[in-house]
């Protein structure tokens, strides 16, 4: 499998599948707000699932333990279930569970903030569940996180803090990327690119995820694929997803 190839081919899907529900809801005269109406379908992300779904395949995965589109529930701790993207159940084992976003348009700031919460969220949630033997007697799962935002000039502006008490974390201050002492004293904030980085690097670096991939892309009929972060590239995403298939089925040979 040519993994650059699909991947160009997958995040071009993703920008044809939002321009498709942005047509739908014009001929249907049920036009959203802003960028809602790209959205409501619901299948935006759908080629990127199926990318990871053969990866796990050809790792050795079969395809009919690969779940997509339904049964997608997962007990958790402070809630009944949560629904994710992908999941692998395998032998009664919970071998993966991931989660697909994207943030795409011009209303960002807010968005920011609430991926980051439910990003945790659904973390602290399901490791709770799993110390509780939600998922029977197994070693931990896999946990995914591949973030998907649009490539456009309002993401990469050093956006400023509101600090009225605290100073916020240096590296949110852009205290270790800005070489200007007066352009560190004007922004005092790194861009939400930047901050969509930083969060994919955390999750890993405090285990809340196993493994999590940053990409950001143009909305264009050819789609331009820009990895910031060689930590948090596709590449290397998938190769500890290969890894931890190939610990699991040695695992089931012992």
């Amino acid at each position: 499998m040519n993994i650059d190839k699909r991947l160009q081919t997958a995040v071009q899907s993703y920008w044809n599948a939002r321009r498709k529900n942005k047509e739908k809801q014009v001929q249907s005269g049920k036009i959203d707000a802003g960028t809602r109406g790209e959205v409501t379908g619901g299948t935006q992300m759908g080629a990127l699932e199926v990318l990871v779904s053969d990866i796990l395949c050809e790792a050795g995965l079969e395809k009919v333990d690969i779940r997509t589109r339904t049964a997608l529930e997962l007990p958790g701790y402070f809630r009944a279930t949560k629904k994710w993207d992908l999941i692998v159940v395998s032998n009664g084992t919970l071998v993966l569970a991931m989660e697909f976003k994207s943030q795409a348009g011009k209303s960002i700031g807010n968005n920011v903030n609430n991926r980051s919460e439910e990003a945790v969220g659904s973390a602290k949630d399901i490791w709770t569940a799993f110390r509780e033997g939600r998922f029977g007697q197994a070693p931990p799962p896999f946990l995914g996180y591949l973030f998907l935002l649009e490539d456009r000039d309002n993401v990469k502006i050093p956006v400023a803090n509101k600090e009225p008490y605290f100073q916020v974390d240096p590296e949110f201050r852009g205290e270790a990327h800005f070489q200007d002492t007066a352009a560190l004293r004007r922004y005092k904030g790194v861009s939400y690119s930047k901050r969509y980085e930083l969060l994919c690097r955390r999750l890993v670096l405090e285990r809340l995820y196993t493994s999590a991939c940053f990409m950001m892309a143009t909305n264009s009929t050819k789609t331009k694929i820009t990895q910031p972060a060689e930590d948090l590239n596709f590449q290397r995403f998938v190769a500890a997803l290969r890894g931890h298939v190939v610990t699991f089925l040695g695992s089931l040979s012992k």
